[in-house]
């Protein structure tokens, strides 16, 4: 259900921590460890699930933001691949913008000037 959406760090915590009163494992199932979840659950009747869903909670909120992505989002963060794409646009406009530079300046053809802007759309 939720494998492929960004899991929040803070989302994750908040359910960590409701484990310790609720249900346990609601955390595990969050982040795509339905293993886990299910073991927390048939666990309930000892505290060992609460505590260490308190442990996690807390471990949780003490990483950053970087380390938790690696563990639980691929190591992806949705501001920085935007930043990267972002990037990658800006980098083959400016590339597309010195190629017409050329085709104007007749340095290049009109064949190739098509060849070289349609490689760098592919990049995109």
């Amino acid at each position: 259900m939720f494998n492929n959406q960004h899991k929040s760090r803070s989302v994750a915590a908040v359910l960590a921590f409701a484990g310790t009163v609720t249900i346990s494992g609601l955390h595990k199932f969050y982040l795509g460890q339905p293993f886990w979840g299910v073991l927390y659950v048939l666990l309930s009747w000892t505290p060992i699930p609460k505590v260490a869903s308190a442990i996690e909670g807390v471990w949780f909120l003490a990483q950053d933001e970087d380390a938790f992505n690696r563990n639980f989002n691929l190591g992806k963060s949705v501001l920085k691949a935007s930043q990267v794409a972002g990037k990658e646009v800006s980098a083959v406009a400016d590339a597309m913008r010195e190629l017409d530079l050329l085709r104007q300046d007749g340095l290049i053809s009109e064949y190739e000037f098509e060849q070289k802007r349609r490689q760098l759309l592919d990049q995109i």
